[in-house]
């Protein structure tokens, strides 16, 4: 039964988060805020709504360690989404052709990352109340992001008008309705597929650490791999590369909010040291994903660009590294 709930609530979530790409792409238009700026800061918020329920759930029920690894976990996911996109897209060099316009927003990415990263290592023990001084800076640190994001916006020549709008285009009151309802259901129907995967993984008796890094991770990912994908299929390329760096952005606010729900003390202070190594690929391969952009690497093995490889094949041995590590 836990098999056929699984299945039923990522088909739900495979169909929302469609929908998320469907009317982000109606909003990026209409407001001609573009759809970089859409995909970094509104669609990427969205899809990483199952990340943040997650780790909130994890908190309730005394498992801090699931909560760190869906987060850092979902980073290295996010990134390996990157090498999908070139292997779907194997005749065109989408992201090469969007690369300067997501340097700030992955380079910002890099920096949270390596900003959590450096918190785990240093265990600063100060609080303001029962919330680590760590996390509300890295709160802080995602705000100014934000702020970077929005005073640095792609070149716009001239405000949208109608004949800037292609024909049929829904009006921006029903792109909006329909985000929020899509959004809606994400935060209903995602933690019942996160409990179901979570009796997978008791059934499986694997690791809890090795399960929040991977299985939960990919649970939680995939309405970033369905929208990603649904952007590109309708042309919204800048929106589906944005919607990654910034969910990494995003799920490392996430870890910073996380904090304010766990009552029991500082919550990078409870998380295993273990997860470090997460923590360390995570970073990595948002740096390879943001120089595979930008740099003119143009060979392939096969039908793969070698970056893209590049990131396939870190993945991997991560998982095995994980693993490894039991």
């Amino acid at each position: 039964m836990v098999w056929v709930i699984f299945v039923i609530t990522a088909a739900l979530i495979v169909f929302a988060a469609t929908q998320l790409a469907k009317y982000g792409d109606i909003i990026a238009v209409r407001t001609h805020l573009g759809g970089m700026f859409i995909g970094v800061l509104l669609l990427a918020g969205a899809t990483s709504l199952p990340e943040v329920l997650t780790s909130i759930s994890s908190l309730s029920q005394q498992a801090p360690n699931l909560a760190a690894g869906n987060l850092l976990g979902s980073n290295t996911v996010n990134m390996l989404l990157l090498a999908v996109i070139d292997v779907v897209n194997r005749k065109q060099r989408i992201l090469r052709n969007a690369a300067l316009k997501h340097a700030l927003s992955g380079s910002l990415a890099v920096f949270l990352i390596g900003l959590v990263v450096f918190f785990m290592l240093a265990d600063l023990d100060l609080k303001i109340g029962w919330v680590g001084v760590d996390s509300l800076v890295i709160i802080a640190a995602y705000v100014v992001a934000v702020r970077l994001i929005q005073g640095n916006p792609p070149p716009v020549s001239q405000p949208a008008s109608p004949s800037d709008i292609p024909e049929g285009t829904a009006s921006l009151r029903r792109g909006i309705i329909g985000f929020l309802i899509a959004a809606g259901a994400l935060v209903v129907v995602t933690p019942i597929m996160v409990k179901s995967a979570d009796e997978i993984s008791v059934i499986t008796g694997l690791g809890t650490t090795f399960i929040g890094t991977t299985l939960v991770a990919l649970v939680t990912s995939l309405p970033e791999l369905v929208t990603t994908l649904a952007a590109i299929k309708i042309g919204a390329n800048d929106m589906a590369i944005g919607n990654l760096f910034g969910s990494n952005l995003f799920n490392m606010f996430a870890i910073g909010l996380t904090d304010l729900f766990y009552t029991q003390g500082r919550f990078l202070a409870a998380i295993d040291p273990s997860f470090l190594l997460i923590g360390v690929v995570g970073l990595l391969m948002t740096g390879m994903g943001l120089i595979g952009n930008l740099a003119k690497l143009e060979r392939k093995i096969w039908f793969i660009e070698i970056d893209a490889l590049a990131l396939i094949v870190v993945y991997l041995a991560s998982l095995w590294l994980l693993y490894s590590h039991g």
